[in-house]
């Protein structure tokens, strides 16, 4: 796809892209944007609890509406305050994996969603990481960003809000239904387009047996 670049092992902190533009990176660990996705971290198990154990749908709720907050927060602050590192490079995308994880497990576990479609979305990553060792051949250390894939995670991370939301009756209950089952089945189809892409695009790297990632100096 236009705009992708390939993500290559980096070296001294630095990201080189495909057509050789860096992207200075910090090897910090205490940035504010590392916080905030360590503090989204520690929601996970919250919400798990919140969910499972007293079923205070309200508290979940809003864990669920803050990690979406802060998903956006962070990766913003790192901009904006010139704080991107290489920790929270990793940090973001575990984050959004296990909250996606975490909610469908707990979604299946209290009957809100069937456990088919909760299968669904852990399906799709097994398949990418199946894709990876065969990315390690030509120098690369992961699949490519693009914008399908972070459509996906935004529509899934609004939709489980919503459909703890409509686990109840009244007009707010039905609303949350029909607005997350919306939202879930358009972030599932772009999900797995999403990972689809991925897939054939390393498959043309593979087929060009030419293509390896940039070399990159000691510096």
């Amino acid at each position: 796809m236009a705009g992708t670049r390939w993500a290559p092992r980096t070296s001294g902190g630095h990201l080189v892209g495909q057509q050789g533009d860096e992207v200075v990176q910090s090897h910090r660990v205490l940035t504010i944007p590392n916080v905030i996705s360590i503090i989204r971290l520690a929601g996970v198990p919250l919400f798990l609890w919140l969910v499972l154990v007293p079923e205070a749908d309200g508290w979940a709720f809003a864990v669920l509406a803050m990690s979406g907050v802060s998903d956006y927060a962070d990766g913003y602050l790192a901009r904006r305050l010139n704080q991107m590192s290489k920790l929270g490079e990793v940090l973001d995308p575990v984050a959004d994996r296990l909250y996606i994880l975490s909610t469908i497990i707990a979604l299946a576990m209290r009957d809100i969603i069937p456990w088919w479609f909760a299968v669904l979305l852990p399906a799709r990553d097994a398949f990418l990481w199946v894709l990876v060792p065969f990315l390690r051949t030509r120098g690369y250390s992961s699949l490519p960003v693009h914008f399908l894939g972070k459509a996906a995670t935004a529509n899934l991370l609004y939709a489980f809000p919503l459909l703890l939301l409509g686990d109840g009756t009244g007009i707010v209950a039905t609303l949350g239904q029909v607005f997350g089952w919306a939202f879930a089945i358009w972030g599932t189809g772009l999900y797995w387009w999403a990972g689809l892409l991925y897939a054939w695009q390393v498959h043309k790297l593979l087929a060009d047996h030419n293509r390896r990632a940039p070399a990159l100096d000691g510096g």
